[in-house]
């Protein structure tokens, strides 16, 4: 694969060296930019992503508009000043348009995306969703909610085919977030009002995905939170088995296959094939939240298929949106599901199941399909996993303490919470974005898509090699 200079009006990005023509060209298969190609299995068109509106040169980077208050200023005044410092920070860039495993920003630069919170492991607008959406939009956005949806319908099948055998009852809903309130009050309904959580574990920020996400800093603020909840240490099946002895028949466990949120933290073998076993001897609903990990982000359709572990609940989120519109869902047993399933008006929400987010889930199902992604993210993540710590292994012992993943989730590990900061600035700078772990302020998280190419690959380990170094000479200069 060759790198393919930017286009037109598009300069590197600022603090590369050597790398003026920094960026590779689109990956093969996935959308090109701005030409109308179409990605793997489509058959279809990309329409145009650029705006009407968007001028056909970009601005400058320090160029202000002068017909419209800048970004930063209106998410001064109208979305929130901490939001507005970070953006400052960041460079002050609006991300404006995307494709593949790119963001372009308004002053014409174009970033390599290996953050987007686990969103992405189909890149950024996929065409064959992109064209699902489209033709959803021209015909039946959203539902009058009082007959029958064939599109839900048509998803859920589809989504129910790739589950753990059993788990056929799927409960749409727009976010991770309302999927653990889905599940949550699901065990409600079966009288389960213990809850069981382990620590560093990350359900979402709503009031009750929240009291099962095990950090104070998020929590404190909006105490009381839901009562009964107790925290287990995570890959200690003797401390949940204290706590299951002391809620027998009326516990929900929830628990990610691998902690994401919480520092790409991996499982000894065996972990969740004990937890399941544990929460069949004390009477306990198993939530397994694959929010994060499910839709091949570990090389599998879901974390709990590396040990055969069927849960009672299952969490879908991210993925499932194809990078196109937010989409998520609980799936469940039939007997799990059983009050949802009695009872249509138990949990409802005027925006869940709607024909639109529903198009997006059906399109990336089948686009998985037919493009065998979760075999290529278990075919790539061991090669990116293995060239970041070749990468990373001057650095190990002192900046560096540990890197570790499973699939395409990887977390590198610092021995200072500075350097996290230090290294996602000096990643930005050169080009190239990714996230820190929310419970984990050591950790940067890597969570690349499925359609990312070897030129792309090569250009983000470049990058991560210069940005180390600089941050390393930074913090011990």
């Amino acid at each position: 694969m060759t790198v393919s200079p930017p286009s037109s009006g598009t300069t590197g990005t600022t603090g590369t060296t050597g790398q003026s023509a920094g960026f590779a060209a689109p990956i093969s298969g996935s959308p090109a930019s701005s030409n109308g190609a179409a990605g793997p299995g489509s058959g279809t068109a990309m329409p145009s992503s650029a705006p009407p509106s968007e001028p056909s040169a970009p601005r400058a980077a320090t160029a202000a508009p002068t017909d419209r208050p800048g970004i930063v200023d209106l998410y001064q005044k109208h979305i929130g000043s901490g939001r507005a410092v970070m953006g400052r920070v960041m460079g002050g860039m609006a991300e404006v348009r995307s494709e593949g495993v790119w963001i372009h920003t308004d002053d014409g630069r174009r970033f390599l995306d290996f953050g987007g919170y686990g969103v992405f492991i189909m890149g950024h607008r996929h065409p064959a969703v992109v064209e699902a959406v489209h033709r959803q939009i021209d015909t039946h956005p959203l539902a009058g909610r009082v007959l029958l949806e064939p599109v839900a319908a048509r998803a859920a099948q589809a989504l129910a085919a790739h589950t753990p055998h059993g788990l056929d009852y799927v409960h749409f809903v727009n976010s991770g977030a309302e999927a653990t309130e889905a599940a949550l009050k699901l065990a409600r309904a079966h009288g389960l009002t213990a809850v069981i959580t382990t620590r560093s574990g990350f359900h979402g920020k709503t009031l009750g995905a929240l009291s099962v996400t095990a950090n104070a800093t998020y929590q404190t603020p909006f105490q009381p939170l839901l009562p009964d909840v107790t925290q287990v240490a995570y890959d200690d099946p003797a401390d949940l088995e204290q706590a299951l002895a002391a809620h027998r028949d009326r516990a929900c466990v929830i628990v990610e296959p691998v902690q994401g949120e919480g520092g790409v933290r991996i499982p000894s073998p065996g972990y969740l094939g004990r937890v399941r076993a544990l929460c069949q001897a004390y009477g306990a609903l198993l939530v397994v939240d694959e929010i994060q990990t499910g839709m091949g982000r570990l090389g599998t359709w879901w974390g709990v298929d590396a040990e055969g572990v069927r849960p009672d609940v299952l969490l879908v989120g991210k993925g499932l949106s194809g990078g196109v519109v937010p989409v998520a869902a609980m799936v469940a047993t039939a007997e799990a599901y059983a009050p949802f399933s009695r009872d249509p008006y138990l949990h409802t929400s005027t925006f869940g199941a709607s024909p639109i987010a529903c198009a997006a889930a059906l399109a990336t199902v089948r686009a998985m399909e037919e493009e065998d992604t979760v075999a290529r993210a278990a075919a790539l993540g061991p090669r990116i996993l293995a060239a970041v710590r070749d990468v990373c292994a001057p650095y190990q012992g002192g900046l560096v303490r540990e890197v570790r993943g499973r699939g395409l989730l990887i977390g590198v590990e610092f021995a200072e919470e500075q350097a996290v900061g230090e290294l996602m600035l000096e990643l930005i700078s050169r080009g190239v974005l990714v996230n820190n772990s929310l419970n984990s302020t050591r950790v940067l998280r890597l969570t690349p898509p499925a359609v990312v190419e070897d030129s792309a690959l090569d250009l983000f380990l470049t990058t991560l090699g210069a940005a180390l170094r600089s941050t390393a000479d930074r913090m011990t200069g």
